[in-house]
C-alpha cells in the first residue's frame, strides 16, 4: 500500500493488486494513509499456484487492470 501511495503522489498512475483475503486490511491501511488507490482483487490464495493457474488469474484480471489504469 505504501508503494502505490508513493507512486500516485508522484503522479505515476498505478493499481493496487492483491487477493480478496486482504480487502479489509487494505481499506483500513488506506484510511490510515489518507489514500484510496485503484484496486483490483484476485482470488486467494496465490501461494503455491501453478504457472497455468497464475495465467488464468492474470487473464481474468487484465481487463479490470487496464480499465483502472486508463480511467480519467
Amino acid at each position: 500500500m505504501h508503494d502505490i501511495t508513493d507512486l500516485e503522489r508522484r503522479g505515476i498512475p498505478g493499481v493496487f493488486v492483491a487477493t480478496t483475503q486482504f480487502i479489509d486490511g487494505a481499506e483500513v491501511q488506506g484510511r490510515a494513509l489518507g489514500f484510496d488507490p485503484a484496486a483490483v482483487w484476485v482470488e486467494h490464495p496465490i501461494q503455491d499456484r501453478t504457472d497455468d493457474e497464475m495465467i488464468i488469474i492474470a487473464d481474468k484480471a487484465i481487463d479490470e487492470l487496464i480499465e483502472a489504469l486508463t480511467q480519467a
